[in-house]
């Protein structure tokens, strides 16, 4: 499994990562999405980050990219957020 987090400062940019993402996986939480990963997957995920979202990226945003063993997640509650997306006006 891998766990993709993301700090994206632009509304419609984060979106639009965050619409990507679901193609994948699950939103866990806001900002961070559970994914069963395979080589292939990861390879999508990243070419498509390089290709299409990192040039927009401004000096405070981030992508991190996590794998994760299942058999040591430890979790409590239930912390979904799929449906949300969150719009930070500033």
């Amino acid at each position: 499994m891998m766990l993709i987090s993301y700090d994206i400062s632009d509304d419609k940019l984060r979106t639009q990562f965050s619409k990507h993402l679901k193609k994948y996986g699950y939103r866990i939480q806001y900002s961070v999405f559970a994914i069963r990963n395979s080589e292939r997957v990861l390879r999508l995920i990243q070419a498509e980050i390089e290709t299409r979202f990192a040039k927009r990226f401004s000096d405070a945003d981030s992508i991190m990219i996590y794998e994760v063993n299942e058999d040591k997640i430890i979790s409590y509650g239930y912390a979904t957020h799929e449906d949300d997306d969150i719009i930070v006006v500033t």
